[in-house]
């Protein structure tokens, strides 16, 4: 099977302090990688290399269609738009997507995570699962083949975790790659199909 993501020997550097060190990883259709590590170990790095959002010292990054979509750790809405105007952000405005198509689109994404009722408001009216919901919306919008998720279930409690561990789930059974960072151990025992630990910017 060709691998939908693949990184090799990534080395990322800041000032004089290695950041990545020659990661190494690749994942499949269906695939739940999660990437544990301490604080500052490199794994929110990775997962914006990935995503092009940091530019890489030295080696690769291959996705097959070419797109990560990103869902940050503190969701990072506009603060200014509804919920369906952000999921609808980059169809229209980066992908040229006409907006009734983009709004289509939104409502089927919002609607299956549950949250259509929300479309309309603003996230600061949004709840923590609410908005997370929404954010993944947001990254699904353009149809990436890779999700990567940052510290997923920092800001959700017991129940929200297990609601969350199913969404994600279900997402790798449609053939969705999923790269998820976190510490927490036992969301990862649960969702995992494979576990990678960063030290200090290395895979152990």
């Amino acid at each position: 099977m060709t691998p939908v993501l693949d990184v090799r020997d990534v080395r990322l550097r800041r000032g004089t302090r290695d950041i990545l060190r020659g990661v190494s990883f690749s994942a499949n259709p269906g695939d739940i990688v999660v990437v544990m590590g301490l604080s500052g170990s490199g794994k929110t790095t990775i997962l914006r290399a990935i995503a092009g959002l940091e530019r890489c010292d030295s080696g690769s990054i291959g996705i097959e269609g070419g797109r990560a979509g990103m869902v940050f750790q503190f969701h990072c809405l506009f603060e200014h738009l509804s919920a369906i105007d952000n999921v609808c952000l980059a169809p229209i405005h980066a992908h040229h997507v006409r907006r009734e198509d983009a709004l289509r689109r939104a409502h089927e994404l919002l609607g299956a995570f549950g949250v259509d009722h929300r479309a309309s408001a603003l996230p600061r009216e949004l709840s923590g699962g609410e908005a997370q919901r929404v954010a993944i919306a947001r990254a699904l919008a353009v149809d990436p083949r890779v999700l990567l998720l940052d510290e997923p279930t920092a800001s959700l409690d017991p129940e929200r975790r297990t609601e969350l561990g199913a969404l994600l789930t279900a997402l790798a059974r449609e053939g969705r790659t999923l790269v998820v960072a976190t510490h927490d151990e036992e969301f990862a025992r649960a969702c995992a199909t494979r576990t990678l630990r960063l030290v200090d910017g290395m895979l152990v």
